[in-house]
């Protein structure tokens, strides 16, 4: 339900894109211009300097520019690094000083302006990776732009909210203040699920339940997971479960679960701290066979990962539309061949990046210079966070330089303990009883990000080591329309099915 929500969404904003991309880039006319943006905050929202990124956004859609830049259909912003930048102290954004900003699609002294809303934001909360949306960050009030010359005075004198789960009878929100990732950190860090109860939780009290985790794609987390009424089960075999959406948001982007040097042990955590303070708050069947993982995109990839590297915790996988499986075809890139480039492919043409109805519609160069512009927590440099070590410099080693496009192979090869397809086959003798019946992936075939190539890596490495395991192409599916009616009832019968026999004997 909750991942419907996300693909439908996903699926307004392609069916929309085509129009609204013509729309924005026609409005970046090359014109030469002077603009200026003059930005303070006050004592009031933070009484000490600030150290960190901050932002200039406009926008022709949203009301408020903080709630951009959208993939698809990418507007204007720009930003810049500062130091000890003092409450009350004025901070210029401007044509003349481009050398110091990065903007994104083109410098600011090229692009005609007019009639769009500016607003400022500061990225005062390093802790989330949300930009605009991050509780703690500054904001500004919001200005219309009406001719080239003027100059903006935007003040930050309020900070993003912090986020409520609402309180309501079959949706709870379970935080865990996490041991392990609090040591890692040097500061409280928590985790946090929304917990889905099935009709039946509060009429049967003895009763317990077999738990699905799901876990939200990239940009996902557990507040879009509330439910006024209880799930009607329609597996046909009585089966209802408690469900479970895992928050997978950390700072650097997706954790996606894995234990990384850059993002902590965050598989660990959910293992050892969250599933058993879950088991110990409700009546879960606290049992591998009743634990069932599945998600979508990142979550795909992120459900697939916990399923092979705790293959004795969990009773089967549910993955759709992973990341990639293979990094031999990371969207259609060898990571470890010699003399790869991620911007463009061996003839010197543009590598695409996202695609709609066969037409692309993201590039990876454009998308890159995107996602530099807003610093930390996309996601690609999200994809380096889990899988890259950490640098000298204290951050993830760059797998390419983000100049050139160049791929640094000696640092993708630090990424093989990631590749699940490699993973599988170096471990098969020990994983393949253990994951006997419990490997089940999905993927369209014309996915939109361009991942099936990985998929079928793996379907055909599996087959090869005589797996069990159901790797499926669907004919003719996307990214978002994989996940039809249909297609989501079939998914929901097979894990009761799954479940079934433990779960009818409690």
């Amino acid at each position: 339900m909750v991942l419907r929500k996300v693909v439908e969404t996903m699926s307004r904003k392609i069916g929309f894109c085509v129009a609204l991309l013509l729309m924005t880039w026609t409005a970046h006319i090359a014109v030469a211009a002077e603009w200026k943006f003059t930005v303070t905050f006050t004592p009031d929202v933070r009484p000490t300097p600030f150290s960190g990124r901050v932002y200039v956004l406009l926008s022709q859609r949203n009301p408020e520019p903080r709630l951009g830049p959208n993939w698809f259909t990418p507007e204007i912003f720009c930003s810049r690094d500062v130091t000890d930048w003092k409450p009350d102290t004025p901070l210029v954004f401007d044509s003349e000083k481009a050398e110091s900003t990065l903007s994104y699609p083109e410098p600011f002294s090229k692009l005609d302006l007019s009639g769009y809303r500016v607003q400022a934001v500061a990225r005062f909360n390093p802790w989330e990776r949300e930009i605009g949306r991050g509780p703690g960050n500054g904001i500004s009030h919001v200005e219309t732009v009406t001719q080239a010359g003027e100059q903006s005075q935007l003040v930050i004198k309020s900070v993003v909210p912090e986020a409520k789960y609402p309180d309501v009878k079959w949706s709870k929100q379970l935080k865990v203040r996490s041991e392990l990732l609090s040591k890692f950190y040097g500061r409280d860090v928590y985790q946090y699920g929304a917990v889905l109860l099935p009709t039946s939780y509060f009429d049967q009290p003895e009763r317990r339940y077999p738990v699905i985790y799901t876990i939200p794609g990239f940009g996902g987390d557990h507040y879009s997971a509330v439910l006024k009424e209880p799930i009607a089960e329609t597996n046909g075999f009585g089966v209802e479960f408690i469900r479970v959406m895992l928050d997978p948001a950390c700072p650097l982007g997706h954790h996606v679960f894995a234990d990384s040097a850059n993002n902590g042990p965050r598989g660990q955590a959910l293992i050892d701290e969250f599933i058993p303070e879950l088991d110990r708050q409700y009546r879960t069947i606290a049992k591998p066979a009743a634990r069932l993982v599945t998600g979508h995109s990142s979550g795909g990839w992120s459900s697939l990962w916990l399923q092979v590297t705790y293959p004795e915790v969990f009773g089967g996988v549910w993955s759709t539309s992973p990341d990639p499986v293979d990094f031999r075809d990371f969207q259609q890139i060898n990571l470890y061949r010699a003399g790869e480039n991620m911007y463009v492919d061996a003839q010197g043409e543009q590598r695409p990046l996202a695609r709609v109805g066969g037409q692309v519609r993201l590039w990876y160069r454009g998308f890159d210079q995107m996602e530099s512009t807003l610093g930390p927590g996309g996601q690609l440099h999200s994809f380096e966070a889990v899988f890259s070590p950490r640098g000298t410099d204290g951050k993830p080693v760059l797998v390419w330089d983000r100049k050139t496009g160049a791929v640094n192979t000696e640092a993708a090869k630090q990424w093989e303990k990631y590749d699940i397809r490699l993973v599988l086959e170096r471990r098969w003798k020990e994983l393949g009883p253990k994951l006997k019946g419990k490997l089940r992936v999905h993927m369209g075939d014309q996915d939109t990000f361009y991942l099936e190539g990985a998929t079928l890596l793996l379907k055909k490495s599996l087959a090869d080591l005589g797996s069990d395991a159901v790797v499926e192409m669907h004919p003719g599916k996307d990214h978002s329309n994989i996940m039809s009616p249909d297609f989501r009832e079939r998914l929901r019968r097979e894990m009761a099915e799954q479940v079934r026999e433990i779960s009818l004997q409690k």
